[in-house]
């Protein structure tokens, strides 16, 4: 394979592992893929939310519970004083005063136990639903990944077979035309080669001018189209792979 053939097979290669590439992007499963990525993240940042308020919950009624077993364990603590001996006036004012003093405050905490309570039943409940969302999500991922990789295997083995090709030619084009190609594949979508066909090139189609035409005719076998930039091959009798 001379280096002119082979950087016209190097583009047919490029365009060719483009157009499956393109193909392999836009398999319906992908799109699909996309769009459980996403819901799955944004599950997972709810389920954080969820969590981190179901711990607070926790912490909150285990507080309550704890004041409560305090001011239970106190007022049983000043009704056993109350009860023993004789007492002042004075002194059984005192402990009416702390015995409805700590009265108030087991109301209060019963009263904020419930709804902290039924609070942590609606977390929890929430937080159940999202990790059976979160399961179903990744469920229904490893489905459409399976089918993915089903429908898209020849594709793929077309693409690794593609680009074993294309090392081979790579391997036959020197450094610096390689370098050439890879400036000039990028620049022009991946018509980066054109042939001489004539005194008319392939892509660009401008006719060069007699002048022109006598110097690239007499001159290296790959050079560069005068007028699109492009890499120029002007022996009309080259074939890509």
């Amino acid at each position: 394979m001379t280096e002119a053939t082979a950087l016209l097979s190097l583009q047919d290669l490029d365009i060719r592992l483009l157009k499956c590439a393109s193909t392999l992007a836009a398999m319906p499963q992908r799109a699909r893929l996309r769009t459980i990525d996403l819901a799955r993240k944004k599950v997972s940042s709810e389920l954080t939310r969820i969590v981190g308020q179901r711990k607070d919950a926790e912490l909150e009624i285990a507080d309550i519970r704890e004041n409560l077993a305090h001011y239970h364990a106190k007022t049983a603590e000043v009704q056993a004083a109350a009860d023993e001996g004789q007492h002042t006036h004075r002194e059984i004012r005192d402990f009416e005063q702390q015995l409805t003093s700590l009265a108030k405050r087991i109301e209060k905490c019963e009263f904020a136990l419930g709804p902290a309570q039924e609070r942590l039943g609606r977390l929890a409940r929430a937080e159940r639903n999202a990790r059976l969302t979160a399961e179903r999500l990744d469920s229904e991922r490893d489905a459409t990944q399976a089918l993915l990789d089903a429908d898209s295997k020849s594709l793929r083995a077309e693409i690794i077979d593609l680009t074993h090709r294309r090392e081979r030619a790579a391997a036959q084009v020197s450094e610096a035309h390689l370098a050439a190609y890879e400036v000039a594949r990028k620049r022009f979508k991946g018509l980066a080669v054109e042939r001489l066909t004539g005194n008319v090139p392939s892509v660009c189609r401008v006719r060069l001018q007699p002048s022109s035409f006598h110097d690239l005719a007499h001159g290296d076998e790959i050079t560069e189209c005068p007028y699109c930039h492009r890499i120029l091959i002007t022996s009309e009798e080259v074939e890509g792979e």
